[in-house]
């Protein structure tokens, strides 16, 4: 049996999109809670009964959450246009190495507006 496990974390950070339109309210400088759900996917193993304990996802994503929360993200290597789909991507490539089983990186900025990232193919 196949399965997917999903943690989330949160952190609120500010940033702009400087290549948003001129005019355009994301162009200025403003935040976000933003929420992050991190998902693998495995198979459960018989004897245990569970896939991947979830402390090792939040282990592996808390790192992550430290260097983002409370940051201007704009000034991260890597976020300098700081979109949800960049922040979806930057993460991924902060998280693969260490949970190969990964699936999914989602990116919530606004209870409405959720970016999905599952890689390159």
């Amino acid at each position: 049996m196949n399965v997917r496990l999903t943690h989330a974390f949160t952190f609120e950070a500010a940033h702009r999109l400087p290549h948003a339109p001129e005019g355009h309210k994301c162009r200025r400088l403003h935040g976000h809670s933003f929420r992050v759900l991190v998902t693998v996917e495995g198979p459960v193993d018989p004897t245990t009964g569970w896939f991947l304990d979830y402390g090792v996802i939040r282990d592996a994503a808390d790192p992550v959450r430290s260097r983002l929360d409370h940051h201007y993200l704009n000034e991260i290597e890597g976020l300098e246009n700081a979109t949800s789909e960049v922040l979806c991507a930057w993460i991924w490539e902060r998280l693969k190495p260490l949970l190969p089983s990964l699936a999914c990186v989602a990116v919530e900025e606004t209870c409405t507006a959720r970016c999905e990232y599952g890689g390159e193919a």
